[in-house]
């Protein structure tokens, strides 16, 4: 038995246009699960446990967690990140969790933000339907540059952090194109809805 049958995890990669998907499933009504404000929220609850594994150096003068100090130590030490990583994650899957068994008692499609489906370690393996927004890698360079206006070494090292877009294409059950302009990407998601909500 499917733990979550009428959930839809969106993901992507860098610059695929997963956030302007998202945005249009909210316009249409849909609930969005956002996997990356709960982490933010995330911080911000287990900022005890955080600041003492990472010492007072990472709070703004507010006294909140400053997400680029923090950002800066872990990157840097793949051992920091771990460690983060195991403070949070949990925390975070335990929440996504909650949201998804409270939207799944009403029987509707909904969908879940995650923008590293794929790479991440905590394995959300409970949700089966996965649709990745799709643009080669090639568009996904100029549309980063554009967008952060990077130079195509950064834009590349960026995107290389990630899995590869082909990769995930291949293990997503459903592909958003959004290889052309936001008319085709629309057209595309219309015929994803009519896949999903024919199936629920």
């Amino acid at each position: 038995m499917q733990k979550f049958p009428n959930a839809y995890v969106i993901t992507g990669s860098i610059a695929s246009g997963k956030s302007t998907v998202v945005n249009l499933l909210k316009e249409r009504g849909f609930s969005v699960i956002d996997a990356d404000l709960i982490a933010h929220e995330q911080l911000e609850i287990c900022k005890c446990e955080i600041v003492e594994a990472f010492g007072e150096q990472i709070l703004d003068e507010t006294g909140r967690i400053d997400r680029k100090k923090l950002g800066a130590i872990v990157f840097n030490e793949p051992k920091k990140l771990k460690n983060l990583e195991q403070i949070l994650h949990p925390k975070i899957k335990a929440e996504i969790f909650f949201k998804a068994s409270q939207l799944e008692r009403l029987g509707q499609v909904y969908f879940v933000d995650i923008p590293l489906f794929f790479e991440k370690k905590e394995r959300y393996d409970e949700f089966k339907n996965v649709a990745v927004i799709y643009a080669p890698k090639e568009l996904l360079l100029s549309r980063l540059m554009s967008r952060n206006a990077l130079n195509l070494e950064d834009a590349k090292a960026r995107v290389e952090l990630q899995m590869d877009i082909e990769q995930k294409r291949k293990m997503a059950k459903f592909i958003i194109d959004n290889s052309s302009d936001m008319e085709h990407l629309k057209l595309e998601l219309e015929k994803f809805l009519g896949q999903i909500c024919a199936i629920s």
